[in-house]
């Protein structure tokens, strides 16, 4: 099976943006759930946006007089990062997101990691880690913010048939299996080519994430926390640091 890392950068980072509704669609998207959060104003402020993609968050954030740490593994994502944060204070990071503190020059007032990110790490050991490390890297009055699908439930039957996105062009559609601690997402995507379809397949691996467990990690690392609905059903943590 491959990585979360070859599934982007061969599968899904060519369409990413496609599947998400087009980019203007979702900036704005992106700049609602900033909004959402009620953050205090914070000009000049560094923000770190882990797992940034096309930069659903990292644009508005920056929009907004942050100065912007964005980090992903996958080439395509990044490029169109790249291309429509020209003139904003964006740093793009090609890396690792466990290991972002790498990547700073100042301690970040906000640090993001939305839209299922969280359950793309190997195992809930990462997940503890990374909170813990959000914690230490953040000024005091600082912010953790998470979103995240429950997958602590699993779908049965013809409910594990998910489709995403369709046009005259594209059919995306999902499909998911069950372990103990983790929810493998078969990705199918037929494109049309000239008269003909073709089908691509890829899956990976998630992890199944129950909130309740991420909630005590963020108070394990000092956090007050609270939860919302975020976009598409997701839960959302926001975690102020003490």
């Amino acid at each position: 099976m491959p990585s979360v890392v070859d599934h982007y950068a061969q599968h899904l980072g060519p369409v990413y943006t496609w599947m998400a509704g087009g980019l203007q669609s979702a900036l704005e998207r992106g700049a609602g759930e900033i909004d959402a959060l009620d953050l205090p104003p914070t000009a000049g402020a560094t923000a770190v946006d882990l797992g940034a993609g096309f930069g659903m968050h990292a644009i508005p954030l920056a929009r907004r007089g942050y100065t912007v740490v964005a980090i992903d593994s996958c080439a395509p994502l990044l490029d169109d990062l790249r291309r429509q944060s020209s003139g904003l204070n964006v740093e793009v990071i090609d890396g690792d997101m466990l290991a972002f503190g790498r990547y700073l020059n100042s301690r970040p007032r906000l640090i993001l990691c939305m839209g299922d990110t969280l359950t793309h790490l190997p195992d809930k050991p990462a997940v503890s880690r990374l909170i813990a490390d959000a914690a230490a890297a953040l000024t005091a009055g600082g912010h953790l913010v998470v979103s995240f699908r429950d997958y602590t439930i699993a779908l049965t039957g013809d409910q594990r048939f998910i489709p995403v996105r369709s046009d005259a062009q594209r059919i995306f559609t999902c499909f998911l299996e069950y372990s103990a601690t983790q929810v493998t997402v078969h990705d199918l995507l037929h494109e049309r080519d000239q008269q003909q379809w073709k089908l691509q397949v890829s899956s990976y691996n998630k992890l199944r994430l129950a909130p309740e467990w991420v909630i005590s990690e963020f108070e394990l690392a000092g956090f007050a926390v609270r939860r919302e609905a975020g976009l598409s059903g997701m839960v959302r943590l926001v975690g102020l640091r003490l």
